[in-house]
């Protein structure tokens, strides 16, 4: 059964970076769309970065553009999501997401990814 496992959050002062690691298990990572969302304290879930089945398509927030690279390790089973130059207003939940549906594609909304892990939460601040 497909299961996905976030890691790597943890507190981090402004300017610095964190890489988070989504691990899929039970489907190979080739066959699965991955998505990384966040939710803040007092707001809605938001997407922040995705990418396809092949790994030639990905997607980013506004907001995280320049500054958040996602990629993609198949021998690992592993999305990962590089952090860069972090702010206080990134501070959240980082969930990630896996969907077999989507094909050459991946999207930043909530539909269609059906797997979600656990979370991982993310801090930034002085």
């Amino acid at each position: 059964q497909l299961q996905v496992v976030e890691s790597g959050g943890g507190l981090v002062q402004p300017g610095g970076s964190l890489r988070l690691s989504c691990a899929a298990s039970g489907f190979p990572l080739d066959y699965l769309a991955i998505g990384w969302f966040r939710q803040a304290p007092g707001k809605e879930r938001e997407g922040v970065s995705c990418v396809s089945r092949s790994g030639g398509a990905t997607d980013y927030a506004d907001s995280v553009k320049e500054r958040f690279t996602i990629s993609r390790d198949s021998a690992k089973n592993t999305v990962y999501l590089q952090m860069n130059s972090l702010k206080p207003e990134d501070t959240a939940v980082y969930y990630c997401a896996a969907t077999k549906s989507l094909v050459g594609l991946c999207v930043l909304t909530d539909k269609p990814y059906d797997r979600w892990g656990q979370g991982t939460q993310v801090t930034v601040s002085s």
